[in-house]
C-alpha cells in the first residue's frame, strides 16, 4: 500500500462559515413560508427550508482539524483515498471515514502516559468516558507523526552462556507511512512492542553479560570481547537494526534504541555476585604478588650492589620469605626482633 498525500485547500473555515450562513438562510424561508403558508411559494419555502435543517448537518462530517505533527487517514466506503497531513482546518468529502486501528491501543510509550491521576472515581470516570466514546465511534483517529518513546517491560532472557538475564530498552520510533500502518498490519503500535521484544531475544542471545573467553559475538569467526555490559553500545545498535528490519513494513522508522535496566535474574544474582568478587580478588592478589616479588628482587639487587650484608642463599631466602609475607599479608607485620644469630 503506498500513501497517497491529499493535497487539498485548507478551507475548513470556508465551508464552515457556507453553512452557518446557509442554516440562517433556511431558517428565514421557514419564517417567510410560515408568514406565507396560504400561498404555493410559502410552502415550498418551508419545505425547502426544513430539508436543509435535516440534511445540512451532513457537510459538517468533512470539517477536519489537525495540529502539527498529525495526520488522518481517509476511506471512502472502503477504499482508501489518501492522507491529510499538515497543520490547519480542511474540508473533504463528508462520506469519507477516518481509519486507524490503534487509536486506542495504550502502550508504556510517551504519547500514551496518562496523567498522575490516584483518585479511584476520576479513574472510573475517565475510563466510563473513553468507554461512551468508542461505542459512538467518536474515537480520535488522527495518527501521530511525532517521535515516540517506546518503553517495553523487562524481560528474562538467556545470554550466549546461558545465565538468565534481565534486560529492558527504550526505542525512539516514528509513523514515516501512514497507508503501510494503517493498512499492512492489524495494529501498528502491538506490532512494533512485539517486534521489539523479538529483535532483543535475538540480539541478547549473541553476547554474554559479561566478557567471556571463547565467544565470538561478531559472526566472523573468531573469537572477541564483546558483552553487554561492556560493549552496551554496539549492542544497542544492533537491536535498534533488527527492529527496523522486522517494522519497516509497518511504515514505521526506528530513530535510536537503548538499554534502560541491565542485571542478572534474581535467582543467579547471589551466585553472580560472589562470582565477580572472587575474581577481583583474585587480580588484586596477583597485582599485589606481583609488585611484592619486584620490591624483594629491587631489595636483594640494593643490598649486593652497595655491599651492606654478604648474604648466602639460605639466608637469601629466609629473607625473601619475610618480605613476602610481610608484603602479601592482609594484615600490618608484627615486627620480631632478634638479638642473636639465626643459627
Amino acid at each position: 500500500m503506498e500513501e497517497k498525500i491529499i493535497s487539498t485547500k485548507k478551507n475548513g473555515m470556508a465551508v464552515l462559515l457556507l453553512t452557518i450562513l446557509l442554516y440562517l438562510a433556511a431558517i428565514g424561508l421557514l419564517v417567510f413560508g410560515a408568514m406565507n403558508d396560504s400561498e404555493t411559494w410559502g410552502i415550498v419555502c418551508i419545505v425547502c427550508g426544513v430539508a436543509y435543517i435535516l440534511v445540512g448537518w451532513i457537510f459538517w462530517l468533512g470539517l477536519k482539524v489537525l495540529k502539527p505533527q498529525e495526520a488522518l487517514v481517509l476511506t471512502l466506503f472502503g477504499k482508501y483515498v489518501g492522507t491529510l497531513k499538515g497543520d490547519g482546518f480542511y474540508y473533504v468529502n463528508p462520506f469519507c471515514t477516518a481509519v486507524n486501528p490503534a487509536a486506542t491501543t495504550k502502550l508504556r510509550q510517551s504519547g500514551d502516559v496518562g496523567g498522575s491521576e490516584t483518585n479511584a472515581t476520576a479513574i472510573a470516570i475517565k475510563a466510563g468516558a473513553e468507554a461512551i466514546g468508542a461505542t459512538a465511534g467518536m474515537t480520535d483517529k488522527r495518527i501521530s507523526l511525532k517521535i515516540m518513546t517506546l518503553n517495553n517491560n523487562k524481560q528474562k532472557i538467556n545470554d550466549c552462556l546461558g545465565n538468565p538475564i534481565e534486560i529492558g530498552i527504550a526505542v525512539m520510533w516514528r509513523v514515516v507511512d501512514t497507508a503501510k500502518a494503517v493498512f499492512d498490519v492489524d495494529n501498528y503500535k502491538e506490532y512494533l512492542s512485539l517486534q521489539c521484544d523479538t529483535a532483543l531475544r535475538n540480539i541478547v542471545r549473541i553476547y554474554p553479560y559479561d566478557v567471556a573467553q571463547g565467544v565470538d559475538t561478531t559472526g566472523d569467526g573468531s573469537p572477541d570481547e564483546g558483552s553487554l555490559r561492556g560493549s552496551s553500545e554496539i549492542v544497542a545498535n544492533r537491536i535498534k537494526d533488527e527492529i527496523q528490519d522486522r517494522v519497516k513494513n509497518a511504515g514505521i522508522e526506528i530513530i535510536e534504541a537503548r538499554i534502560t535496566y541491565l542485571a542478572y535474574a534474581p535467582e543467579i544474582a547471589a551466585a553472580m555476585l560472589q562470582r565477580q568478587q572472587a575474581s577481583a580478588v583474585v587480580d588484586a592478589r596477583k597485582l599485589i604478588v606481583d609488585g611484592a616479588v619486584g620490591m624483594v628482587e629491587m631489595a636483594l639487587e640494593e643490598l649486593s650492589k652497595k655491599q651492606v650484608v654478604e648474604l648466602d642463599e639460605e639466608r637469601k631466602a629466609a629473607m625473601v620469605s619475610n618480605l613476602l609475607v610481610v608484603l602479601c599479608g592482609n594484615h600490618d607485620a608484627q615486627p620480631v626482633v632478634n638479638s642473636g644469630s639465626i643459627y
